[in-house]
């Protein structure tokens, strides 16, 4: 066993959280390492790759600053543009909205992040695993090990220091998608019923592709298996299957503290991610840029770390509040059957249901 560096930052986990942490903290100066299993990072791909345009996350999440200083999204990581969104009931017939999006080639978008953060001055360690961390040390599963002043877990729903130091457990939403070859169309899907118990299908239209897949919370399921959920859903859908994927997601919204000490959680490992529609890839982002702000100010004049945590109430807490709320009322719609769905979506909850997937107030008492 050797230890092969000392840094003020190490960051376990690569992803849109934990790169973005990174090239916040480093533009200060400070020595950051960002140590992650993959080669290269954003492979293999495990999401819908769909992300709101910096003009829809203004308008989704109002308190959140200076979005194009955060959002950098270059144009080769951009396989579509989409200004609709359709939320269909079981019947098939939709509910049309304006939305701006961007589908996503995700492996570029995440390459481009660590681009960024590298540019910043983070380092990366790629094709490393880590085992665990106790006190200051980061011990890798090749029993070398890396000593920092503040460890930042970004490694997702399995991160190692959400593991061994929170307690707090989070409903787990298992995906499966597929890349398809095919042309369909512009407008993103939501599909939501019996289709996709407890969470929701999609059809995100990539350019000569698109991203299939869905969530379900298994104790919806009445015994039958996501493979199957999976495979009925996108039979409905013609054309060749080039690429399968599967992940998971944390669907309890965020855990109570992101701070322990010199340890801090960001993106997926701290609940990071949207409730009422799944959003994960820019909110881990909100949260890294506040983290990596927070790093540096920590170093240069000794902010408390735990000002992250109250950053985030500020920036996101309504937001998810609101989130929380329209899943926990979803729950409860979806496990009507199909048929009382396709009463319920209708032109006059239309306004409803959009505040609902957008993380608004759904009523005036709420």
């Amino acid at each position: 066993m050797a230890k092969i560096g000392e840094y003020d930052v190490v960051i376990i986990g690569g992803g849109p959280g934990g790169s973005t942490t990174a090239r916040y903290a480093a533009m200060s100066g400070i020595d950051v390492l960002v140590i992650d299993g993959r080669d290269p990072i954003g492979t293999p791909l495990q999401c819908g790759e769909l992300v709101p345009s910096n003009d829809e996350m203004r308008r989704l999440c109002p308190d959140v600053p200076d979005m194009d200083d955060l959002f950098l999204t270059p144009d080769h990581a951009i396989s579509r543009y989409s200004t609709e969104m359709h939320v269909v009931p079981p019947s098939g017939k939709p509910l049309k909205y304006p939305f701006e999006g961007l589908v996503l080639n995700r492996v570029a978008h995440d390459e481009a992040l660590v681009e960024l953060a590298k540019k910043a001055g983070a380092k990366y360690l790629v094709d490393h695993y880590v085992q665990s961390v106790e006190g200051n040390t980061v011990h890798l599963r090749n029993g070398d090990t890396i000593v920092a002043k503040i460890i930042v877990g970004a490694g997702g729903h399995s991160d190692p220091i959400r593991r061994d130091y929170w307690d707090e457990k989070s409903l787990k939403i298992p995906v499966k998608f597929v890349l398809m070859e095919g042309n369909f169309g512009d407008a993103v899907e939501l599909h939501f019923g019996s289709s996709a118990p407890g969470g929701y299908a999609w059809m995100f239209p990539k350019t000569g592709f698109a991203n299939i897949g869905l969530g379900i919370q298994r104790n919806f399921a009445k015994g039958k298996s996501i493979n199957a959920y999976t495979n009925d859903f996108i039979s409905k859908y013609q054309g060749e299957i080039t690429f399968r994927g599967a992940g998971a997601l944390p669907m309890s919204g965020t855990i109570k503290t992101f701070v322990k000490g010199n340890y801090m959680l960001v993106g997926d490992s701290a609940g990071m991610v949207l409730p009422s529609n799944g959003a994960g890839i820019t909110i881990a982002m909100v949260g890294g840029r506040i983290a990596g702000q927070v790093i540096s100010e920590h170093f240069e004049n000794g902010t408390p770390l735990k000002e992250y945590e109250s950053r985030w109430k500020k920036q996101m807490g309504k937001v998810m509040r609101n989130s929380k709320r329209s899943f926990k009322f979803g729950s409860i719609l979806f496990r009507l059957p199909d048929w009382l769905l396709n009463l319920l979506f209708n032109p006059l909850t239309k306004g409803i249901i959009w505040r609902a997937v957008t993380c608004r107030r759904m009523f005036g008492l709420f």
